[in-house]
C-alpha cells in the first residue's frame, strides 16, 4: 500500500479484512459464505466490498479461483485506526487517550498490571 495514501476502511471492509486474517487466503465465494452466515449479506454485496479493498490496497485477487489475500496486517490497520481516532477526538495526544480510557473504563487488577508492565517497559527502552 501507498504509504502516502491515507488508509480509510469501513466497518464492513473490516468485516471482510477481520476474516482474511483469521483464515488466512480463501476464494472470495468462501468469503460470502461466511459473510452471509454471520452477517446476513448477499454476495453480491460482499463481492462488492472484496472489490473495494482491492481498489485501496488491501487485498490482493490471486487466479485461478478468486483467491483472496490480505495485503495489511491486522496491526497496520490497527495502527491507521488508532491515528486516526487520536486525531479526530485527541488532537494527536496518546495520553489524552489514555487518560480517557483510564477515566471511563474500570480495569480489572490483573490489566493494571499488564499496563504497568508495559508501560515500565517502554520507560526502559525509552531513550
Amino acid at each position: 500500500m501507498d504509504e502516502s495514501k491515507e488508509l480509510r476502511l469501513s466497518d464492513s471492509e473490516l468485516k471482510i479484512m477481520e476474516q482474511l486474517w483469521q483464515e488466512g487466503d480463501c476464494t472470495a465465494k468462501h468469503l460470502a459464505d461466511v459473510m452471509s452466515e454471520r452477517w446476513g449479506w448477499n454476495i453480491n454485496s460482499t463481492y462488492t466490498l472484496i472489490k473495494r479493498c482491492i481498489k485501496k490496497g488491501a487485498i490482493e485477487r490471486r487466479e485461478p479461483g478468486f483467491v483472496c489475500r490480505a495485503l495489511l496486517s491486522c496491526s497496520q490497520v490497527r495502527q491507521a485506526e488508532t491515528d486516526k481516532l487520536l486525531g479526530k477526538l485527541f488532537g494527536g495526544s496518546a495520553n489524552l487517550l489514555f487518560t480517557a480510557l483510564l477515566d471511563e473504563h474500570r480495569l480489572s487488577p490483573a490489566e493494571l498490571r499488564q499496563l504497568r508492565q508495559k508501560l515500565d517497559e517502554l520507560e526502559e527502552d525509552a531513550p
